[in-house]
């Protein structure tokens, strides 16, 4: 436990256990009220109906922030190492960081409109949070192979490429199977059309959410070295 508290190792650390946390208590609470199917239902689903919906919005809205947090050390990260040994253009370092961003915002906009309420809404977040946080972590893994062997081991090079790779994977069926599913519910019979549809999406979109909590896991030994420093300056003019 020490070692996730060293440096700001603290952050995607908090980062993975609380989205596993609200993944998870979401389930369970809407599988104990009896508004979903404990069968694969989609990650949304489970923060439809109150109470759970109250629990979603607000865990996964912090999550959000923290995934923004994670990202943003990220970035920093690597900028500094870049200026010791230069192994990549910044440029790239910017564009994972802004796409990473971008799927925050998707993920609260995810957190804040349900899918029964606001159902165009709530899918063009979820698609940003996937898209851009499948895009993130491939860019990630390619910096990562870039900094290697200095700042990362070639085994934790293609980890994170494995993780992007299942993602990227997911990803694709995911959207294909939600687009071919003619009516947005909560409750489904297996021997409706769409029932296949549902069950192979939703097996993709746990499969994607479940591949970024293990990808950010991987930070926590790059964090661990980093630490945050505030400085203020007070001017007095008067």
């Amino acid at each position: 436990m020490v070692c996730f508290l060293r440096g700001m190792a603290f952050v995607p650390f908090l980062l993975v256990t609380w989205s596993s946390a609200a993944f998870i208590i979401s389930y369970v609470v809407a599988v104990l009220s009896g508004h979903v199917n404990p069968f694969f239902p989609y990650i949304s689903d489970t923060g439809t109906t109150p109470p759970e919906s109250g629990i979603f919005g607000f865990m996964i809205n912090f999550s959000a922030f923290l995934g923004a947090a994670t990202m943003y050390t990220r970035y920093k990260v690597v900028e500094k190492q870049n200026e010791t040994h230069y192994f990549s253009t910044p440029v790239f370092n910017m564009v994972s960081l802004v796409l990473g961003l971008v799927g925050c915002i998707g993920m609260g906009i995810v957190a804040n409109f349900q899918e029964l309420a606001v159902p165009v809404v709530h899918d063009g977040g979820a698609l940003l949070a996937f898209v851009c946080g499948v895009v993130y972590t491939l860019l990630q893994s390619i910096i990562s192979y870039k900094s290697c062997p200095q700042w990362n081991s070639l085994l934790m090079c293609h980890v994170r490429m494995a993780i992007s790779a299942v993602s990227c994977a997911a990803v694709i069926p995911m959207i294909a199977c939600a687009s071919l599913i003619s009516i947005t519910k909560l409750e489904w019979n297996p021997k409706e059309k769409d029932y296949v549809y549902h069950i192979a999406s939703a097996i993709c979109e746990w499969s994607v959410a479940f591949g970024f909590i293990f990808y950010f896991l991987t930070f926590i030994q790059d964090f661990q070295n980093v630490t945050l420093r505030i400085s203020t300056e007070i001017n007095d003019d008067f």
